[in-house]
């Protein structure tokens, strides 16, 4: 049983776990947790080295180290040091970070523009993936989406979907051939009056600040939904599903 916090191992995956710049330089991210590490697992994604407590299924790890994936059994004290949680789930695993590519003939995009919630993140990832999304397009200054509370949000939707961070021309360029869609609560087109059957792109911006001038530029229609009269605004992450799943209806 692996007991030393200074093992370098244990040193890596609290530093991937706790600091953004950590990810990038390592090209690797933690993640936590049965579901999630099995998820990665399942997408093709092959763990650097798993961790794990006594309260972990035998038969799992009989299934990791059949892989010639490294497995330590850990001290509880070690797995509270690593974990993001208050309550550890007993194993987590270092995997590299995803490297996707955009899609070459863009039809259904979703652009974040300067989301800085890790768990909305998370959330729009899930929708997304849900929903048929091509591909998340981050805005530079979006939060990191291989943040732990992002990771735990998506659900997986982060092996499953392309997410690509990019500077705004990059992402004007790329949506160049594409409808772009702005969401706004004082739009001019009504969501679900909106033609969402043609290829489009979707911008949903921060909740605290609204769409940056570079999504306004980028836009050309903005929708919104009707809400109840007194109600100011939806949460990002529940606008962008009903405007997805709406455009997922259309087609």
């Amino acid at each position: 049983m692996l007991t030393s916090l200074q093992n370098e191992e244990v040193k890596l995956a609290h530093a991937l776990q706790t600091q953004p710049k950590a990810r990038r330089k390592e090209g690797k991210i933690v993640l936590e947790g049965v579901r999630l590490v099995c998820d990665a697992w399942e997408q093709g994604l092959h763990p650097e080295f798993v961790f794990y407590t006594a309260s972990v299924s035998e038969s799992l790890i009989v299934g990791f180290t059949n892989q010639n994936v490294p497995t330590t059994l850990v001290s509880d004290e070690v797995m509270r040091h690593v974990s993001d949680t208050q309550q550890p789930q007993g194993i987590i695993g270092v995997f590299p970070m995803p490297q996707p590519a955009m899609p070459p003939h863009p039809e259904r995009i979703l652009i974040l523009d300067a989301i800085r919630d890790p768990g909305n993140m998370g959330t729009m990832l899930r929708t997304a993936a849900g929903a048929e999304v091509q591909a998340v397009l981050l805005s530079p200054d979006c939060v990191d989406p291989y943040n732990p509370k992002a990771l735990r949000g998506g659900m997986g939707a982060h092996f499953r979907i392309p997410i690509i961070e990019c500077r705004w021309d990059g992402i004007a360029a790329y949506c160049e051939e594409l409808t772009v869609y702005l969401a706004d609560t004082e739009g001019d087109v009504r969501y679900d009056q909106a033609d969402w059957s043609a290829a489009w792109a979707l911008i949903i911006g921060s909740e605290a600040h609204g769409a940056s001038d570079e999504a306004r530029q980028l836009a050309q229609s903005r929708v919104y939904i009707p809400l109840a009269a007194e109600t100011e605004s939806l949460n990002a992450a529940v606008a962008t599903g009903i405007l997805l799943f709406e455009a997922m209806r259309q087609r």
